[in-house]
């Protein structure tokens, strides 16, 4: 019989023979001839399937807060973690503990009474609060923010007599008393115009105010100061942007802003090109409570010095002994600080100096309370400071600058004497050279004409610069005796260029030497009064310093004067050179006619000589003008005497020609009680004379 076999079929456990085939995340279930996965909570499977294989998926993380909209509900937010989830409140609102683990609106007016400061009144909203600000308040749009009161009467327009309005900052004022009174809700619920417009509108009349003579009084000078901080207040919490900065050709502001509902901490940099502002945002609000809004303004004006120099208070003995000079930008601060005159901790402040030099430094603020307003080094010490800048450090905020105190030149009362005594001898050579240059009849010619008007241009500025060079109690008086010798000195030095031309022409041509007397004028007078007219309609504040009536530094106006002197020396030197070249030429040909040509030779060296003292005295009276030394002062004053009673000498003494005519009118002094003949034979011996003149008649 045959044997039956019988075959056994077990079931392999995939699950226990291969541990963690279902992978992170998921479960194995074992099924007759099979298996199949299922993940955990939390998690899906990349099949999208219910239950899957190794093979078919794995379980990645679920996203509930994604798969489940509103799953925390409508006052919380989900943030999803691995494998699950959690729901956290949104601002605003708290937890309640519950069945339904739901959030509810917090009332913040109940929880802080002092939300809103002591000027708004807290309403409570879902989900937050708003300050609702009273009249005369504002929180400036941010509606979470502390009402901070508004002090809208100091942008009316002053109705004091003594307070001149200035143009276009009256309009500027009115603009930002509306704009105040808008945020005061007293026409409305807020200001219409945001705060970079009002910004550029404050600039534009700033500048304005800066690029016209207005601000020659110092009182208009405390007004702008101080209406521009009355304004920053105003403008510093509308700007929209965290970091503003504005430049306009004589003003550069720039605002720093922090809206945060906690306190901002750290260090304050402000910079530009002509300063820099350290301070702390600790310093910047105060001890006082936090509005939920810091701000930080600095203003620099351009040329606001000039306006500003000889106005100082509080010196000591510094007022007495030394003489005071703007020497860096004014700059104006403000900052939300209410109490902004006592600073726990000074400001710094490091300025470049407008000149470089080695002298004393004084940090100064401007004082609007001393008789109109003036500089004083009240609350202000020197840090440190060398030739190019100075730091200072203040314990309040104002508007700032550095003062450069100069030690006042010793030997004032010699210099007068020199300047007086020798200015006056100069003007009575020029007087008699100009006497003589009209009434000898025998000299009569170009180089005679030339001659006569040098010295009437010499006579004229020599005059104005006795008399009015420190005339500088008044701006526009000063300016026009600055534009008189801006005009003659050019004159003259255009004049000896002249005599360098009628030279030149001596030695070339042999007929025709002479120069139309048109010509001349125009070259002699109209190029100069040209050249002045230019030079005042591009910068008519060029003229007039706060030391003397002359060409400011500022701008290279100086060069206004230098720049055609320089030209007219230059051009002078290549004629001389020529002139003296075709001189020694002639001198060494076969036939020379000695004497015209040593007549020439000598009008040569006397204009190179008249030329080398003109031209070396305003060497000396640029750096005069500019570094007010001892020896420079001395100097120019000595040959700026000189040049007067060196023409008469060159060109009068030591003329055979005009020695003669001088004996000639001597001998005929004592014969004016003698009879009328005399006078007649005095007059054929001059016509004779002139008849027998030879080049010198011609030239």
């Amino acid at each position: 019989m045959g044997s039956k076999v019988h075959l056994l079929i077990l079931d392999v456990n995939e699950c226990i023979q291969f541990p963690g085939i279902c992978g992170m995340n998921a479960s194995c279930s074992n099924t007759e001839g099979n298996y199949y996965c299922k993940c955990d909570d939390g998690f899906v499977s990349t099949s999208k399937t219910d239950t899957f294989t190794a093979v078919s998926g794995s379980c990645i993380d679920r996203n509930e807060c994604l798969d489940v909209i509103g799953i925390c509900g409508p006052k919380a937010k989900c943030q999803n973690t691995i494998g699950s989830y959690y729901c956290s409140c949104l601002v605003g609102y708290s937890l309640i503990v519950d069945q339904k683990m739901s959030c509810t609106d917090i009332n913040e007016c109940l929880v802080d009474a002092s939300i809103c400061g002591t000027l708004g009144l807290c309403r409570n909203e879902d989900g937050g609060y708003r300050c609702q600000c009273n009249t005369g308040t504002s929180n400036f749009g941010d509606k979470r923010a502390h009402c901070v009161e508004l002090q809208c009467q100091l942008y009316n327009q002053s109705a004091e007599a003594d307070q001149q309005t200035l143009l276009g900052l009256d309009s500027v004022l009115s603009l930002m008393r509306n704009s105040c009174l808008e945020l005061s809700q007293m026409t409305g619920g807020g200001g219409q115009m945001n705060g970079e417009i009002l910004l550029q509108r404050v600039l534009k009349a700033s500048d304005t105010l800066l690029s016209s003579e207005t601000l020659q009084h110092k009182g208009h000078v405390s007004k702008l100061l101080s209406s521009m901080e009355n304004m920053l207040r105003l403008i510093g919490p509308q700007l929209r942007g965290n970091h503003t900065r504005m430049q306009t050709h004589h003003a550069e502001v720039e605002v720093l802003v922090r809206r945060e509902r906690s306190p901002p901490q750290g260090p304050i940099h402000l910079s530009t090109e002509h300063v820099q502002l350290s301070t702390t945002w600790e310093n910047a609000m105060g001890a006082s409570t936090y509005p939920g809004f810091a701000v930080v303004s600095m203003v620099i004006y351009k040329n606001l010095e000039s306006s500003t120099n000889g106005s100082s208070h509080g010196m000591g003995k510094a007022d007495d002994k030394m003489h005071l000079l703007i020497n860096s930008k004014v700059v104006t601060v403000y900052t939300s600080n209410p109490n902004s005159s006592h600073l726990s901790t000074p400001v710094n402040f490091t300025f470049s100096h407008l000149k470089n030099r080695e002298a004393q430094q004084v940090c100064v603020y401007w004082d609007s309370a001393s008789s109109g307003g003036a500089w004083s080094p009240q609350g202000c010490v020197m840090v440190d400071s060398n030739s190019t800048h100075t730091i200072c450090s203040c314990n309040h905020l104002s508007s700032f600058a550095v003062l450069m105190a100069l030690h006042e030149i010793k030997g004032t009362f010699q210099l007068q004497v020199i300047t007086w005594v020798g200015l006056s001898l100069s003007l009575v050579c020029l007087f008699l050279c100009i006497v003589t240059f009209s009434c000898c009849r025998s000299i009569q010619g170009t180089r005679n004409t030339i001659h006569l008007h040098l010295c009437i241009s010499l006579f004229i500025a020599d005059l104005i610069f006795l008399t009015g060079i420190s005339s500088t109690h008044d701006r526009h008086a000063c300016a026009f005796v600055a534009g008189l010798l801006h005009l003659f000195f050019l004159s003259a030095f255009c004049w000896m260029c002249l005599e360098g031309i009628q030279l030149y022409r001596m030695v070339v041509l042999v007929f025709n030497t002479t120069l139309r007397f048109g010509y001349m004028l125009t070259v002699g007078y109209g190029l100069p009064l040209l050249i002045v007219a230019i030079s005042a309609i591009a910068y008519s504040g060029g003229y007039g310093t706060q030391d003397y009536c002359w060409l400011s530094l500022e701008r290279g106006f100086i060069w206004s004067f230098l720049g055609p002197v320089c030209v007219i020396i230059i051009v002078n030197v290549i004629f001389f050179i020529i002139t003296l070249f075709k001189l020694a030429q002639k001198f060494s040909s076969l036939n020379p006619d000695l004497s015209i040509l040593r007549k020439i030779k000598t009008f040569t060296i006397t204009a190179i000589a008249q030329l080398c003292v003109l031209g070396t005295m305003w060497i000396f009276g640029y750096f005069q003008f500019e570094e007010s030394t001892l020896v420079m002062s001395y100097l120019f004053t000595m040959l700026n005497s000189l040049q007067g009673v060196l023409i008469f000498i060159m060109h009068c003494l030591l003329s055979k020609q005009v020695r003669e005519e001088y004996a000639r009118f001597l001998s005929c002094i004592p014969m004016k009680k003698k009879r009328k003949d005399k006078y007649s034979e005095c007059s054929s011996s001059q016509a004779l004379r002139m008849t027998q003149s030879t080049g010198e008649s011609q030239a």
